[in-house]
């Protein structure tokens, strides 16, 4: 039964699956009906009388936010990262912070390789030439690209993610380095990694995959300089996050002809501006951040979320929570 005096929750958006049903029965949700996110004048007018929010990567939950919302007590992100929240400001103020780790891990990796697969074997571009009528004839010169199997693939980040793209990397005999802030032996022996530096990993690699949270320190981890280093001809795939990418070097990189090409789920910023270089490059290929959009693991994410905002308004420490120091005495 229903609490005669629920407390009220803001939804950033519309959710996949049943989690704002089962938010409904335990509160009394506001949903943003939109399809765009709420901008943020909205998001703080909603969240001055709110106890929770749930929130988007999309939706910057600030200092300027969280000092106008005096009964928020949890904000519940949908998503593994949490760089759009403010996560010291909100243990200041004791307001538990979740997400959604481990969740998306599979599916994620699914779309990494997919991204790597589909830029290496130019899959978007042939679909492209056979859709606008060009295709006349085998050409056996007609839209090389490198082989998969066999190359050497450099993973940054070595967490769930990057083990599981390791994992999908072996089926297809890869050599595979990887640079991480620790060692992960158990790792190396399970898949035959090798941990190298920076250095090495960008001068030996066929194809460069990130999947590193954006923090101050992984910010533009590939700049210009290190964009040069690369091997020639390398590919890089980004499924983390887009600033761990300069962006202006890296279109100067492809054009140059230094880079083979990039597959990008994530850009700087999102969406593109219609004018975006990338746009126009031909060994380029972009999706709009949809690496763990399937049906069942999007559905679990809004979930998790749900479970992470109602325990924290009982009062219980969420099952995923960013900043556990606030439940210490």
């Amino acid at each position: 039964m229903k609490h005669p005096n629920p407390p009220r929750i803001f939804v950033t958006r519309q959710l996949p699956g049943e989690a704002l049903a089962r938010l409904a029965v335990h509160t009394s949700p506001r949903v943003w009906p939109e399809p765009l996110p709420p901008p943020p004048d909205v998001l703080q007018a909603e969240a001055r009388e709110a106890e929770g929010l749930i929130t988007l990567l999309t939706d910057r939950v600030d200092e300027a936010l969280l000092a106008s919302a005096p009964h928020l007590r949890v904000v519940s992100n949908v998503a593994v990262g949490h760089d759009n929240i403010d996560v010291g400001a909100c243990t200041a103020r004791r307001i538990a912070v979740g997400n959604t780790p481990g969740v998306l891990t599979e599916t994620t990796a699914d779309f990494a390789f997919a991204l790597l697969m589909g830029l290496a074997r130019r899959v978007a571009e042939a679909d492209a030439y056979v859709r606008a009528g060009q295709w006349r004839t085998w050409d056996p010169g007609l839209l090389l690209g490198p082989d998969v199997h066999g190359a050497t693939l450099g993973i940054v980040g070595l967490g769930a993610i990057g083990a599981a793209v390791a994992r999908r990397a072996r089926g297809f005999g890869m050599r595979l380095l990887y640079v991480n802030r620790r060692a992960r032996p158990e790792l190396e022996a399970e898949l035959g990694l090798t941990r190298v530096d920076k250095a090495t990993l960008l001068a030996q690699s066929d194809v460069v995959s990130l999947h590193v949270p954006l923090t101050p320190d992984t910010r533009h981890w590939l700049g210009r300089a290190e964009l040069a280093s690369m091997k020639p001809g390398a590919l890089l795939v980004n499924t983390a996050r887009g600033p761990v990418v300069d962006q202006s070097a890296l279109v100067d990189a492809i054009q140059s002809g230094h880079l083979g090409g990039a597959a990008l789920d994530v850009t700087d910023p999102e969406p593109l501006p219609l004018d975006s270089p990338l746009l126009k490059l031909p060994r380029v290929l972009l999706a709009p951040h949809i690496a763990s959009a399937s049906h069942a693991t999007r559905g679990r994410m809004a979930s998790m979320a749900v479970d992470n905002l109602l325990a924290a308004l009982e009062g219980r420490r969420p099952p995923n929570c960013v900043n556990p120091e606030i439940y210490q005495p």
